[in-house]
């Protein structure tokens, strides 16, 4: 079930997450850096409109089903973008729409794990789900370039499309719903916002996405523009990066297992997560030699600890919330993605790069008292 899950949710990033490495080709159909980077968007805005309805359908009609349609939907869209080689802007809009569909995994698929794992092997589970993001990137990286160099972008929208078309056709046959109320929560199947911790994880994980997302944005652009190194090798050196960081959320996962809590692993990677931001943004303005290796962890502490406060709102929320509580907790964290870059950019553009990331850095800090406390040791029943 973990690895239909990783299926469904990598075959969804993909598309979602991996499209700025076709940025060259949509240059070469006249767009300009700000039109394309619009077009390579498309889907994260759209998966915006309905995370928190594929988490309704996923409570309601159950996760294979849900990721199943999801998937298929999605497929067929890329498919039309493919075969009837749309304009640029209707490319943007199919895109947008297949974006809204593939959402599905984003919800459904972290219901897959809180029902068929019990709680001491939970934590692990939901991180190799989280990995899926960033293995997605990086299948992305290889995959779509060589076909689009090929055959256009047509041909790596068709490549996209048979992604999600056999990712759907895997999880309709194999995929088994976990048995309903497997995992209640402590809202013991109501509803999970009447308690204050939920609200408090969404808020906190929000902070936490402006480290993460500053430092995935900029680290390219500052070890390439200010600090000289060649773009291949920093691109290389970037791609590397993101397959360590998914490796570090298992271990996260694992950490949280052992310790029996998903919250205070939290708050402390969070702490480090702060400091070694500050580190790099001092770092960056006395302009020492150790900026780079400092920011690149940054970037890595930063990706490290995705997995945590999924797993807490999956197991506060209780299977029959899960879905709608992930889908809202995805919703927010991707609202902070997308304004993320555009601001700390700009606030960089003024300000230099010392600013932006230690800024970034003290956004972690504040995640850490809007953290809650543990409310009860992980300790529910495992499914039969």
């Amino acid at each position: 079930m973990l690895a239909l899950g990783m299926a469904a949710q990598g075959a969804s990033c993909v598309f979602m997450y991996g499209l700025p490495v076709l940025v060259p080709v949509l240059r070469g159909h006249g767009l300009s850096l700000g039109q394309a980077g619009l077009i390579v968007g498309a889907p994260s805005a759209g998966m915006l409109f309905t995370l928190v309805a594929w988490g309704w359908v996923a409570d309601r009609f159950g996760e294979r089903v849900t990721m199943s349609l999801g998937q298929g939907l999605a497929g067929v869209v890329l498919a039309i973008a493919a075969v009837t080689h749309p304009s640029i802007p209707v490319t943007g809009l199919l895109l947008g729409l297949a974006g809204a569909l593939g959402s599905s995994a984003n919800s459904a698929s972290g219901k897959v794990v809180l029902g068929w794992f019990p709680p001491e092997r939970r934590g692990v589970a939901m991180a190799f789900r989280q990995a899926a993001q960033p293995l997605g990137i990086a299948v992305a990286a290889l995959a779509l370039p060589p076909v689009a160099a090929a055959h256009g972008l047509p041909g790596a929208l068709g490549v996209l499309a048979a992604v999600c078309l056999v990712t759907s056709v895997v999880v309709a046959i194999f995929v088994v719903d976990p048995p309903r109320g497997a995992a209640a929560g402590p809202a013991n199947g109501r509803n999970p916002y009447r308690l204050p911790d939920l609200w408090r994880i969404h808020g906190a994980a929000m902070l936490l996405v402006v480290p993460q997302f500053t430092t995935a944005a900029f680290t390219y652009d500052y070890l390439v523009a200010e600090r000289g190194w060649d773009a291949a090798l920093a691109g290389q050196l970037l791609a590397g990066v993101q397959i360590f960081g998914a490796l570090c959320r298992v271990a996260c996962g694992r950490w949280s297992d052992a310790v029996g809590s998903r919250l205070r692993p939290m708050r402390q990677l969070a702490v480090v997560n702060g400091l070694v931001g500050l580190l790099a943004a001092a770092a960056i303005e006395l302009d020492l030699g150790l900026s780079p290796a400092l920011l690149i962890g940054a970037l890595v502490v930063a990706m490290a600890g995705n997995g945590f406060a999924f797993t807490a709102v999956a197991e506060l929320a209780g299977s029959a919330w899960a879905g709608r509580a992930l889908g809202v907790h995805n919703m927010v964290q991707n609202i902070v993605g997308a304004l993320t870059p555009g601001l700390i950019g700009a606030l960089i553009a003024g300000n230099g790069y010392a600013v932006g990331i230690g800024l970034a850095a003290l956004f972690a800090l504040v995640s850490v008292p809007i953290t809650p406390a543990d409310r009860r040791p992980v300790a529910e029943p495992a499914a039969a």
